[in-house]
């Protein structure tokens, strides 16, 4: 039995140490971590080992499931390293279940062809071992099997309960923590840090308090209707790429011209993770507020409400919509948004096929929606936040065109180089996300009450090949508040008018709110709030 067990668990594990060095960003080598990460190592590999030769009777069977999960995660972290500058996380594995649900926004990064061999091999593996390899159950009996596999069991817990505690406090940036720790003992910290960082209190919103300016306006028939879009993947690539059409951007250039606060917006995502900047701009809190909870706040607001942008409008007597055009269900949103103080969350549910623009809902569907809203009036104003998806990846499912070049890349020859064919479909959608600007500032114009919109990118998009060729952008993306009013509102601005200001994300929703309110805010309030940073 011993024989049995031993060379299976011995070989394994030399194996996935030889797993680890394919990670990129690669792992110190394991005599430079410290004992308590080699520690979490090894506990690790004799805990999972033991289960899954309890499942399975089969020691070699069980070494190669777990080496090929393992590979899965390897695999998973280079690609997320590759396209959000991220290596994988604890938080991770629950996006496992979400490829399931929704493979088109992971399957295609991962590789489809990948993903289709992984499959088949592993079915293929399965029957092999079944077939070949004999139960330790029949061959060594039933009682001496179970003792040995309960001992391999408790081996791997008594030493990841000494080591884990001796693993020193991680950054909090996964990049370091992944290349001191390494991937066993990485994804056990990250794990223990999340289920002990504390909740964020409402006190640690400033909408807490702002919530009580707000509503002394209930019944003030001189607030304006307030829109907040969250433009999927927006960024102005102009001065980073020289070939792109100096027009494709035009009403974002005139809107940013006439605004009363524009700049730049520092981001906590880097091509996906979109609920990290959502979440600061809505609740005001800081990304290191959340600790560990930082990586997907959204998990921890389905069960645990906290005051927001969207709360401090409706004391105030505003309707508080959400538009987003995918299903209400990702990232929890169904939970969330009633818990952040939305009357309504419009999913895609409300809108038709035709509304289609390459494989989502197109921005100016969005736009109309948002029309829609500002027209049935209900005597109180309206607060919408829109949360787009046309220029959602992964861009490389679509082609480029050749007759939409003369917008976006007018000198570039065809067919595209390989770096330019995923961004000229990013720049025509982003051409669209332009058109939708100029649409909802028109629908709010129109309108009777006067308006307020501002206007911020997530995130930069996902481009890695022509991030390779050009120099990469700083991540930062552009914001704007915009009012139907721009004189009157201009004029309090007036010796700053149109000098760029840089924000965090989290202090973006309380400068839309001082906008709305401001001429309510004691000096006292206003200090206590972060002022933004005037650029160079």
């Amino acid at each position: 039995m011993i024989s049995a067990l031993m060379w299976p668990l011995l070989i394994g594990l030399l194996i996935s140490g030889v797993f680890e060095a394919l990670l990129n960003p690669r792992p110190r080598p394991f005599w430079q971590r410290g004992w308590a990460a080699n520690g979490v190592h090894l506990g690790t590999w004799l805990l999972l080992s033991g289960v899954l030769v309890l499942l399975l009777q089969r020691p070699w069977f069980a070494a190669m499931v777990l080496l090929s999960l393992q590979l899965v995660v390897v695999q998973s972290s280079n690609t997320k390293s590759h396209t959000l500058n991220e290596p994988f996380i604890c938080h991770d594995f629950e996006y496992f279940w979400d490829a399931i649900l929704h493979p088109r926004l992971y399957v295609p990064f991962f590789g489809i062809g990948l993903a289709i061999a992984a499959s088949s091999a592993a079915t293929v593996a399965i029957g092999a071992f079944f077939y070949w390899e004999t139960s330790l159950v029949t061959s060594e009996g039933a009682s001496l099997f179970l003792i040995s596999t309960f001992e391999i069991i408790a081996m791997g817990v008594v030493l990841l309960s000494f080591s884990i505690p001796k693993l020193p406090t991680i950054t909090l940036q996964p990049i370091q923590d992944l290349q001191r720790l390494g991937l066993f003992a990485s994804l056990w910290a990250y794990g223990m840090a999340l289920v002990r960082s504390p909740i964020p209190t409402p006190e640690q919103s400033p909408f807490h308090e702002l919530t009580e300016i707000a509503k002394a306006h209930q019944g003030d028939e001189t607030l304006p209707n307030v829109v907040l879009v969250q433009s999927e993947s927006f960024f102005d690539p102009r001065p980073w790429c020289k070939d792109i059409d100096t027009n494709l951007l035009h009403h974002y250039d005139n809107t940013r011209t006439n605004a009363i606060l524009q700049g730049t917006l520092n981001v906590p995502a880097w091509g996906a993770n979109t609920v990290r900047t959502e979440c600061a701009v809505l609740t005001g809190i800081a990304p290191a507020q959340w600790g560990a909870r930082q990586f997907n706040p959204y998990r921890t607001l389905s069960r645990h409400p906290l005051p927001s942008l969207a709360s401090a409008f409706k004391a105030a007597g505003y309707r508080t919509v959400c538009v987003h055009p995918y299903l209400a269900s990702f990232y929890f949103r169904h939970k969330v948004m009633p818990q952040l103080g939305f009357d309504q969350f419009i999913d895609i549910n409300a809108f038709e096929s035709s509304d289609k623009t390459g494989q989502y809902i197109s921005d100016l569907a969005v736009a109309r929606k948002i029309g829609r809203l500002l027209e049935d009036d209900d005597n109180r104003p309206l607060f919408i936040f829109a949360i787009t998806m046309e220029n959602h990846g992964p861009l490389h499912l679509e082609a480029p065109n050749q007759a939409r070049l003369a917008d976006t890349l007018p000198n570039a020859t065809w067919p595209l180089a390989d770096h330019l064919r995923d961004f000229a479909v990013y720049l025509h959608h982003l051409g669209e996300s332009d058109k939708m600007l100029a649409c909802v500032k028109e629908t709010l114009d129109s309108a009777k009450r006067p308006g307020l919109l501002g206007w911020y990118g997530d995130h930069v998009p996902i481009l890695p090949a022509a991030y390779a060729h050009f120099t990469p952008p700083d991540g930062r993306t552009p914001y704007m508040l915009w009012s139907t009013q721009t004189e009157a509102a201009m004029s309090e601005y007036s010796a700053k008018a149109n000098a760029a200001h840089e924000l965090a994300a989290n202090e973006l929703g309380v400068q839309l709110f001082k906008q709305v309110f401001g001429h309510a805010l004691n000096s006292d309030m206003i200090k206590a709030e972060p002022e933004p940073q005037e650029q160079e």
